[in-house]
């Protein structure tokens, strides 16, 4: 953040608020795994204890997914502890958060020439409900997803409109880690912001220049030449294109009507509270016309770039919220300009608006998700784990199960044993043992324990002379 003594008394609040709203972060570090958070971690140390960089490996299969994520992981595991693994992602996930809100910060400011408007952008942003409560903090790969794609969307805009090649090149490069963090849909998002840009005739000459035109044409070609790298390219291509289409099977007719009514309230609610402030603004047409036409622009292009973006998620009968979250910023933009355009009233209630949020994040944070894991399900994942060690002794222990709470349950049983290798499916031929698993048909066995984790059940299965361990 900027120094403060150089700050409008604006800027500073909004930058104070800022803080709070980071600061706010920290109690989540230490929640107990949620959801499918356990794939990371034990990806991760899978890969760091195979020395295998290119590919992701869990229970000794080939995820056929991009590792850059776990690059940053691994290093900062092996260098703290792997016991500690779950706490490193947390910390890098809300690095990727505050630094999506600081480059929107930055491009707000430059673009609309105000950086107290960018301030209010970027707080605006870390404010959002979604951000704020749940996907700023959870050990997903979505928040580094949204911090490389929005970067070079960032950088693009910016490099567009100065008409700056080194940071178009810059752009490209974003882009290229964005994709080797998680997706081919980086290069549709990246699409949607060029074909928006293209549409001004200076930013189309600079675009379609014997200069830019390469940078952008090799910026696309990075999936091709990634796949030629890495082992068994092709295969993993066709994965993650099948999962990209996969997104448009076709659902029931019912199923599909409630998904195109649904998403877009459940998409404005999520992104509250600025965003239901500026459509209560713009519906009362409390929001006055920009007194610049390059300012006027600007926003329109904001609102296509985002409303593109968001359509094939809208229209897909299986997008989900998280996998916008490359766009939040661009609707946080949209919205912190109509409040800003509002007047001072509208700056003071979004103010109010924004303080009860953090109001209702340290509530949650320090009260509701902490009993809500002591009482339900959270702490007797880790409680199940150090159970089943305590039953298993030395004998033999795999894991079949990939059910939220059985990734979870592995996690801290992975990480009671450190040093020892991460667990296993089982081998073809095994004799005796017992395995983690989801169903008692999932592997032959004897049923030794069951476990009620919340609303799942978790099955301790035994083989041969292990069935006779007791503890």
């Amino acid at each position: 953040m900027p120094a403060l003594n150089k700050l409008s008394d604006n800027e500073k609040r909004y930058w104070l608020l800022f803080a709070i709203a980071a600061l706010s972060f920290l109690p989540t570090l230490f929640f107990y795994y949620v959801g499918e958070e356990g794939i990371f971690p034990m990806v991760s140390q899978e890969m760091w204890e195979r020395g295998a960089w290119l590919k992701q490996y869990m229970y000794g299969m080939d995820m056929q997914h991009n590792p850059l994520f776990n690059w940053l992981i691994m290093p900062f595991s092996a260098l703290f502890g792997w016991e500690h693994v779950l706490i490193v992602i947390r910390v890098l996930t809300v690095c990727s958060t505050l630094t999506t809100a600081l480059v929107l910060a930055w491009v707000a400011g430059r673009l609309f020439q105000d950086k107290t408007f960018g301030a209010f952008a970027a707080l605006g942003y870390l404010t959002m409900a979604d951000v704020l409560l749940y996907h700023g903090w959870l050990s997903y790969v979505d928040p580094n997803y949204a911090m490389f794609i929005f970067s070079a969307i960032a950088t693009l805009w910016v490099g567009v409109r100065e008409q700056r090649t080194p940071m178009l090149a810059l752009s490209g490069v974003l882009l290229s880690c964005a994709f080797l963090s998680k997706a081919l849909t980086a290069y549709i998002f990246y699409g949607g912001v060029l074909f928006v840009l293209l549409f001004d005739a200076q930013q189309r000459r600079f675009l379609l220049h014997w200069r830019t035109l390469p940078i952008l044409l090799l910026t696309y070609a990075g999936p091709f030449i990634w796949y030629a790298i890495i082992p068994g390219g092709s295969a993993q291509g066709k994965r993650m294109f099948d999962e990209l289409t996969y997104k448009f099977v076709k659902p029931t007719l019912f199923e599909y009507a409630g998904k195109l009514t649904g998403f877009p309230i459940e998409v404005l609610v999520w992104l509250s509270p600025l965003t239901l402030l500026a459509i209560y603004l713009w519906l009362r047409k409390r929001n006055r016309k920009e007194v610049s036409a390059t300012h006027q622009l600007l926003f329109i292009s904001a609102c296509w770039m985002f409303l593109l973006n968001f359509l094939p998620y809208w229209v897909s009968p299986r997008g989900g919220m998280r996998y916008l979250m490359p766009i939040y910023p661009l609707l946080a933009l949209v919205a912190a300009r109509i409040i800003w355009q509002s007047g001072e009233a509208a700056l003071m209630l979004a103010r109010k608006w924004i303080i009860a949020a953090l109001v209702l994040k340290f509530a949650v944070a320090l009260v509701v998700f902490p009993y809500y894991q002591s009482h339900y399900r959270g702490q007797n994942y880790d409680e199940t784990a150090a159970d089943i060690l305590t039953l298993v002794q030395k004998q033999p222990l795999y894991t079949t199960n990939s059910s939220a709470a059985g990734l979870s349950v592995t996690a801290y049983l992975n990480k009671r044993r450190v040093p020892a290798p991460v667990l296993q499916l089982p081998p073809a031929n095994w004799s005796s043992g017992f395995v983690v698993a989801l169903s008692v048909d999932e592997t032959p066995g004897q049923v030794y324990k069951k476990y009620r984790l919340g609303g799942d059940d978790l099955y301790l299965l035994c083989r041969g002379e292990a069935c006779n361990t007791r503890p």
